[in-house]
């Protein structure tokens, strides 16, 4: 396995006397696709944030390429080469396709770089291409999910965070979707945290996978060892 480009340790994040997280430990190996699967109110999300600097753990370690960034803000979290398309996807509804990517590279200043970036994710979204001047607020579920995976590659991350993306979308567009996400990994070599409500997918498509509940990692193995446990299978794979 490659060595981890993330690695979380003792992890505890609280909302105010209720702690969401209790020391929860986990690795991303650089270009590897890992899947975090639990039932709502695990702690997945709450994970996922606390990556990205949205909020603040109360202890525990994340480091990033050696460097502990736990409780780093947000903006300084992206420079280092982390970014996450959100739950809910959250485009900026008023602003085109165009605009939302830009807004992805708001910490470049390499204009020609930026245009060959949206060059690039567009080539990987064609819809996006085609509807570029369009209000995002205007796009199916799918496609404004498209557009918050490529707004997050405008900032050049190193490791991308999915939380959801298949939440709310047509099941055709899901299967493209993650297509897409694989060869996100596989072409920009990509290491990528998925947080994702279709476990039998995910974990189709990841090369390792955790298992969260309240709070806590109970289960750390291969995609095809947690396909055949008969309590993954039972809580999350449809028996």
């Amino acid at each position: 396995m490659n060595p981890p480009i993330l690695a979380i340790r003792d992890l505890v994040v609280s909302y105010g006397s209720i702690r969401a997280l209790q020391g929860v430990s986990l690795e991303i190996p650089k270009g590897r696709i890992v899947t975090l699967v639990g039932a709502n109110g695990a702690g997945k999300t709450t994970t996922l944030r606390a990556i990205s600097g949205i909020l603040k753990p109360a202890s525990g370690s994340i480091e990033f390429k050696g460097e502990n960034i736990a409780g780093l803000p947000a903006h300084k979290i992206v420079a280092r080469g982390i970014a996450q398309s959100p739950e809910g996807r959250m485009v900026f509804s008023n602003l085109t396709v165009l605009e939302n990517l830009r807004m992805g590279a708001y910490l470049r200043r390499d204009k020609a770089g930026i245009a060959a970036d949206i060059a690039r994710v567009c080539a990987i979204f064609p819809r996006l291409a085609e509807r570029e001047k369009q209000a995002a607020g205007t796009l199916s579920g799918g496609e404004q999910q498209m557009l918050a995976i490529a707004r997050a590659l405008m900032s050049r991350p190193e490791c991308l965070l999915l939380d959801e993306p298949s939440l709310g979308i047509a099941p055709i567009l899901v299967q493209a979707i993650f297509e897409k996400i694989v060869e996100i990994n596989r072409e920009m070599g990509l290491s990528i945290l998925l947080v994702e409500q279709n476990a039998n997918l995910a974990l189709e498509i990841s090369h390792f996978g955790y298992v969260l509940e309240t709070g806590r990692v109970t289960l750390a193995d291969a995609p095809a060892a947690l396909r055949e446990n008969p309590s993954v299978r039972a809580a999350y794979l449809g028996g």
